[in-house]
């Protein structure tokens, strides 16, 4: 099938196409790819599709994020959580942002963050409740895993929704489904971008709104560090070390 929408001499970005990124020169399925709109330079496509339409998903269909809402949101500091943070923001959204240093801290309140809880020195699952005066939050927003999932679901109002959509710190362990039900009746989902950027028409209508979002300036895409490919391992080191904030982009 031709994707004629997609051209010889395009500049083309993808978000969750096959393994294997770090490299000069790859071959991509032609369905798997978008176009970059003029004024989205190539360091800034490299830094935001994986992680841009990551947020998509998460806000605009796992939970449709409203004005007024008030959303709870760990590693806000990080590459997924700022972006998120200031597309939420842009919507309206309160976000409560957990981070693990005071440097993060203030990097999450420069994205949109209305409250930053630093977990290494405050119970997160305490302040959200001063927070939202006992009431809790409708959505929380998870890439950490096993060291928060338990507090998450304790952040949860009933009926809330906990989206677990990565583990930093190691995979959740198996909970009693009964758990739900004594929490407040709450939902759990562990959803991927690949499930929902499978069709390539959905594909390209999350591209078009995260592109919309950047352009408009809604979302600023951070390069906080690049590293030359020749130096991978330094940059896995760095981010297994906490020591990178917002994006970071390899380059040849």
């Amino acid at each position: 099938m031709v994707w004629e929408d997609v051209q010889l001499g395009d500049r083309v970005a993808y978000g969750n196409a096959p393994l294997g990124a770090y490299a000069e020169a790859r071959l991509i399925p032609a369905h798997r790819l978008v176009k970059i709109p003029h004024g989205i330079d190539d360091t800034t496509a490299a830094a935001m599709m994986l992680k841009g339409l990551t947020v998509q998903y998460l806000i605009r269909q796992t939970y449709r994020l409203k004005a007024g809402d008030t959303i709870l949101l760990h590693a806000a500091a990080g590459g997924v959580g700022s972006i998120l943070s200031q597309w939420a923001r842009s919507l309206g959204a309160i976000v409560i942002g957990t981070v693990g240093s005071e440097a993060k801290a203030r990097r999450a309140r420069g994205n949109g963050c209305e409250h930053v809880i630093d977990y290494t020195r405050e119970d997160f699952v305490k302040r959200v409740a001063e927070i939202t005066n006992g009431r809790k939050v409708p959505v929380v927003y998870d890439s950490v895993g096993r060291d928060t999932f338990l507090k998450s679901l304790d952040c949860c109002a009933p009926l809330g929704l906990v989206v677990l959509f990565g583990q930093s710190s190691g995979a959740v362990e198996p909970v009693n489904l009964a758990l739900l039900a004594a929490k407040g009746s709450l939902f759990v989902t562990r959803p991927t971008l690949g499930t929902y950027a499978a069709a390539r028409e959905t594909l390209v209508a999350m591209a078009g709104d995260l592109f919309e979002a950047e352009q408009s300036g809604a979302v600023k895409i951070s390069v906080n560090q690049t590293y030359p490919l020749r130096d991978a391992a330094r940059a896995h080191a760095d981010l297994e070390a906490r020591r990178t904030t917002g994006s970071t982009v390899l380059t040849v």
